[in-house]
């Protein structure tokens, strides 16, 4: 058998004929990106015969790791503003950054009933003890949070219920627990086919907070993995745009 696949490679480079190896891309992405980004990965290793290494969390930490040496090859952050200090750093490859996704806002329950579809009146109910968002020093989600609160004319009000998460998948593990009775967090987070997969939600225009651009990025370790050109150049292809439209966010 062994002589067989030696043979066949042999033949093919002599005929000219390439042979594809299969890499491995690693992929730190941003936790509100969680599930879309397994369909992606799960569609793209099918598709390509590479494989996908995801490790998901706060954008805040891996911006950090990164100049420390973490050995990620693709970097797909929350927000534009990371992978734009890291390309001015030099720590990613000039000209790859492009903006994946738009990040969508939702104050939700998982109480079935509890925040009304067409209203944020539910804020100013007094109806619940704990309202959970990411940490708006670290998290872009958490920002929009308190930009939406301030803008609604609240946050002053909530500011003893608030209930901070590292990060946005922190924050939603709050309310679908039960610990918190509502809270901001990703769309992506309880979407799915254009609608609520549980609980109740109201998705805050987006007029009320700054838009939530979020960046990928090559990294100088991945510029010369063929598995991290490749899934970079996916995340640009209809069937990407698909799955992540289908998730809430915009493009």
């Amino acid at each position: 058998m062994m002589k067989q696949i030696v043979g066949f490679i042999t033949g093919c480079l002599l005929l000219g004929v390439t042979v594809a190896r299969a890499d491995t891309v690693m992929v730190a992405t941003a936790a509100n990106f969680t599930a879309p980004m397994k369909a992606i990965a799960a569609a793209f290793e099918k598709h390509s015969g590479h494989s996908v290494m995801l490790t998901f969390g706060s954008s805040g930490k891996f911006f950090a790791q990164i100049q420390n040496g973490a050995p990620f090859d693709l970097f797909l952050s929350a927000d534009a503003v990371k992978p734009r200090k890291l390309e001015e750093l030099g720590w990613s490859v000039p000209g790859s950054r492009f903006t994946y996704a738009q990040g969508a806002l939702v104050l939700w329950s998982a109480q079935e009933g509890l925040v009304a579809a067409d209203s944020p009146d539910i804020l100013r109910s007094g109806r619940f003890r704990h309202l959970s968002l990411a940490n708006p020093k670290l998290a872009p989600y958490g920002a929009a949070a308190v930009e939406t609160m301030t803008r609604l004319g609240v946050y002053d009000r909530l500011s003893a219920a608030l209930v901070q998460g590292e990060n946005i998948a922190q924050a939603y593990q709050y309310v679908f627990s039960g610990n918190a009775e509502l809270g901001f967090v990703a769309l992506s987070q309880v979407m799915q086919d254009g609608t609520l997969k549980a609980g109740s939600g109201w998705v805050v225009p987006a007029d009320l907070y700054t838009p939530i651009r979020q960046d990928a990025v090559l990294l100088k370790r991945g510029k010369d993995n063929a598995a991290a050109i490749a899934l970079l150049d996916y995340l640009r292809s209809d069937t990407a745009a698909a799955v992540i439209r289908s998730y809430g966010y915009k493009l």
